[in-house]
Order: structure tokens, then sequence, then C-alpha cells
């Protein structure tokens, strides 16, 4: 066994693995010297290319039917790349040059993503997906194995420098027990899906490539860290401890609660029909994230008024009586929409999006707003602006929700209005904190980017201190004030976001269990105990560790 080494990285899911380490499969490696095609044998080298994506397209696909959730919409997502007419075109005109395909494929992809890289968010995000894409398609054409995720003989953890969706996707928890790569950050694909298959996942740990395969390590994915050399005896208990944990998460059936019988509002993040109603048959007590612009990423004109309503309609009548979250069009930046006729933009997280696109064009707004009001049948749904930043902006929205009989709220996002979340409420009826960019802006910190994932942590205590602001200022003039973004999928964040003040947590459905869990564990006091150490932390992993002391 080789010498004790520890290394950190960021914790995203939460779980204890012991096991041998196994690495994924190389990427493949284009020969150093490839002759240009002749004229002649161009229309076949296009054909061979065709095939070879066609073939990978087939496979994602075939993946996405045997999987769930997040899993089958990211191989859908990737089957659909590989089968990009844009991408396609840009090879095909290379090959037509003498470009032997695998070098027009590997150079198409380099110029996607530099594009994409400068475009930002959810397009940067992408770049990962499309060098996969790009290295299963040349590892088809060069008649080499796919790469990848090995199949262990025995259960192991996963080491990558990062991981495509693809890969995670089809990842068997029963034998891949435990994920660490080098580069990805919190709020990743692979961090998502990790979540989803309910395997301990780390991310950003630098010096991972000093572990070799079949080294046995100990991953903890709640503080961060893998280990080696840790005694057997040890790591035996500290894997029990995790089991029992996990059987008491599955066990869980709800409602939530504190263990002093203090009810917390735990609801779900959906992005339609089909996703709210399989909230519906979890412990959410309600939806407390619709993400609307998430039906319209794909839409070449803005859907009318009736075709909203209807997916407004089918998410609210999976919870009646219950409350519902929904979310106005949070386009722009990560999320861009085909019909919002957005110019480029230098920064676009900074620029034109969410509640701003209305001030170019209200009638998406007013449109919107108008089908929400047609899906609630008279009901008195709950409404959120994504992208608020001054008084004015909540006002004028809230005016606009209660000429519908919508409930007026905004999502907390930008450090301004947690700073003055007393003025704003004074306009609207709730906030939802929307954790993802109010740590990104918070820390001037790009939250794709893997360099920068320490602080990326919604575990920032500036970041939990304006969390703090916030929900204080809800509690001073009675109002709700919840959190959407992941933060409320952490179970030990979940129960610190309680002791700040925060109301409610809505999460995906796939969390809900391990936080319900949790919550029923501690009280109040502990929880409060908790926000009290975290605010007096100077760096996130004090923070974790100063919430986990205080509520053990």
């Amino acid at each position: 066994m080789s010498t004790s080494v520890e290394l950190r990285g960021t914790g995203v899911v939460p779980g204890v693995a012991h096991a041998p380490a196994i690495w994924t499969a190389p990427r493949p490696q284009l020969p150093e010297h490839m002759p240009n095609i002749d004229e002649a044998g161009r229309e076949a080298e296009i054909a061979t290319f065709q095939a070879a994506a066609a073939a990978v397209s087939s496979r994602l696909s075939q993946r996405a039917s045997h999987a769930t959730g997040v899993a089958a919409n990211v191989l859908t997502a990737n089957a659909a790349m590989a089968g990009d007419k844009g991408w396609h075109k840009a090879i095909i005109k290379k090959v037509k040059t003498g470009v032997p395909a695998p070098v027009a494929i590997a150079r198409t992809t380099d110029e996607f993503v530099v594009m994409f890289e400068k475009m930002g968010g959810l397009f940067a995000e992408r770049t990962t997906d499309l060098k996969d894409i790009r290295d299963r398609v040349i590892a088809e054409v060069l008649g080499k194995p796919e790469p990848g995720v090995p199949t262990p003989e025995v259960p192991s953890i996963l080491l990558a420098d990062d991981l495509a969706p693809a890969d995670t996707a089809g990842l068997d928890p029963t034998l891949v027990i435990g994920l660490v790569t080098e580069l990805g950050g919190p709020t990743s694909h692979t961090a998502i899906i990790s979540r989803q298959l309910g395997i301990p996942c780390i991310v950003a740990v630098s010096g991972l490539h000093s572990l070799a395969v079949g080294e046995v390590i100990l991953v903890d994915g709640e503080a961060g860290t893998i280990k080696t050399g840790v005694d057997e005896a040890e790591a035996a208990g500290l894997v029990k401890e995790d089991f029992e944990r996990r059987e008491a998460i599955r066990a869980w059936r709800g409602p939530a609660q504190l263990a002093d019988g203090t009810p917390v509002d735990v609801l779900a993040n959906v992005q339609d029909g089909n996703g709210a109603a399989r909230a519906s048959g979890s412990q959410a007590q309600g939806i407390g994230l619709l993400r609307t612009e998430l039906a319209f990423l794909s839409a070449e004109t803005e859907p009318t008024i009736e075709e909203q309503a209807k997916i407004y309609r089918d998410v609210i009548g999976a919870f009646p009586g219950k409350k519902v979250v929904v979310r106005t069009l949070d386009a722009g930046s990560d999320k861009p929409l085909k019909f919002a006729n957005m110019d480029e933009e230098e920064n676009p997280a900074l620029g034109v999006r969410g509640l701003r696109i209305a001030d170019a064009q209200p009638l998406i707004m007013t449109n919107q707003l108008d089908a929400i009001k047609a899906a609630s049948d008279g009901k008195a749904t709950w409404v959120m602006a994504p992208m608020v930043a001054t008084v004015d902006e909540a006002e004028k929205f809230a005016a606009q929700c209660r000429e519908r009989g919508l409930k007026p709220g905004i999502m907390v996002e930008v450090p301004a209005v947690a700073v003055r979340a007393e003025q704003f409420l004074e306009h609207v009826e709730f906030m939802s904190i929307g954790t993802n960019d109010l740590t990104q802006y918070t820390m001037a910190a790009d939250r794709m980017s893997p360099k920068l994932a320490r602080l990326t942590t919604p575990w920032q205590p500036g970041v939990l201190a304006l969390i703090g602001m916030t929900a204080a200022a809800g509690q001073k003039v009675g109002k709700p004030v919840g959190v959407c973004g992941e933060a409320a999928a952490d179970p030990y964040l979940a129960c610190v976001l309680v002791g700040l003040g925060v109301t409610s947590l809505s999460m995906a459905v796939a969390a809900i269990p391990a936080v319900g869990a949790q919550l029923a564990r501690v009280t109040m006091d502990q929880c409060k105990a908790a926000a009290e150490a975290v605010l007096k932390a100077d760096t996130d992993t004090a923070a974790r560790e100063a919430a986990r002391a205080a509520l053990s």
C-alpha cells in the first residue's frame, strides 16, 4: 500500500465509500501522420464519418431509453448533438478539401469549443459533452474501442479528469460506488447525475493523478476528502455508519419535519408536467420551482398563450390545492431562447437575462403571465421573476401579477437584493433564493469554472451571510423566504438554511429523502446553532465542519 495521502476537493454528493480506484479508459489519439484524402476517396470518407456519427447517436439513444430522470434527458440531448447539422456541415466541408475525417472532427470540435466557451453559461458547460461526442465518433471512425468508463469486476471508485454526462448517466451504482474528478463544479451534470444515482461524488480535486489504478481509497463526499492508507477497521466503521444513514434515507416517508416536530416545507424543482407527475408520487409537498424556460429552449418562435398554458396547467394539476411556484422565463446567458432575439454579449452572465428581457420585449412577459393566469383557473398561483436587481423592477412585476390575480415574488440571485431584502418585500409576497447564481455573483466566480469550484460552493460564509440577511428580512415582515438552488439539496446545508430562517427548501425530487431524513435527526436549536457557527467561519471548509459538529 502506498504512503498515506489526503486529497481535498469540493464534495457535492454526501456518502462514504472505501474501494479500489479505477480510471476512465483513455480517449483516442490521432495518428501522428494522416495523409490527405485524394478527391476520389472523399465521398467515401464522408460516408464513414456519417456512419460513425449515426452509430454513436444510436448507442446514446439506446442508453437513454434504459435511463430515467436527468440521465435520460442528458443522454437524449447528447444523441442529438452527435447528429447536429451545423457540426456535420463543418466537418464535411473540411473532408471535401481532403482532410481525413478524424482530423476534421477534431479541428471542427476545437472551433466549436472556442465559440461555446466565449458564449459562456450553458454553452460553455456543453463543451464537455461535445468533446465526448468527438472522441466517441473518432474512435468509431478509427475502429477503436469506445472511450469512457470501464466495467469494474468489483465495487470500485471511479477517477477521471472529467466525465461526460454520457459516461455518468450509464454508471451502475452497484459497481461504481464513488466518483471523483479533477475538473467539474458543484452544479455540473456529473454532480447532478451522481446525486440522482446516490453515489458519493467529489469534484475539482487537485493532484488526483497521484492515485493509481487498484489503490484502495476512502472517499467522503460530505467532507470532500480522498484518503489512502486508511486503517481497514476505521474505514469499515465509517462505511457502516454511512450505510445506516442511507438506510434511514430509504426508510423515510415524510412529511418533512425536525426532530422536535417543527414542520419544514420541502418542495420539488421541475421543468414540465412529466416532472411534476413524478414529483407528486414523492414526499414533495408542492412545487418550489417550475423552470418554464426549459420547455422552450428548442422553440424557434414564442409559444402561444394556449401552448404555454397547457404546460403550466399540467404542473399545477399535479398538486391540486398545494403550493406551486412558477418562475418566469430565466432566459439569456446559459439558457438562450431563439425567439428572444438577444444580441451577442461580451459577458452574458452579467447581461440581458431573466426579467431584463422584458425591457426590450415586454410581450414575452405579459403573454407568459396571461398563460399562467389561464392555467391557474382562479387560484392564486405563486409567480416569481428571475434576475431582479432593483426595487422598481420588483414593484412593476408585482403590479403585473396582481392585475391577473397571481401571487408575486422574486428570485434573490443578485447581492443587491439580499442586502435590501426588506425594501423589496414591501412590494412582493415572497422571495426564493437561487443559490447557484447568488454564489456566482457574490464570489465573482464563474460557477462553471473547475478552477474556481472552491469559490462557487454555497458553503462560502459570505453567501450564507446574505442568505441569513434575506431570511431575517422575511421573518421581520412575516413573508416567506425559500431556497430553490442546489444548496437546498445538501442535507447538512438544508439544516443550516432552516436555522438561518429559510421557510422552504426546493430541490430535485431525488434529493428529497436524504434531506428529509437529515432534518428528522435534528432540532431547531441545533439548526440555529449550526447557522451561528457557519457565519463565524472563515472558509467554506470550516463552515462545513462547524455545521457538522453542531448537528451531530
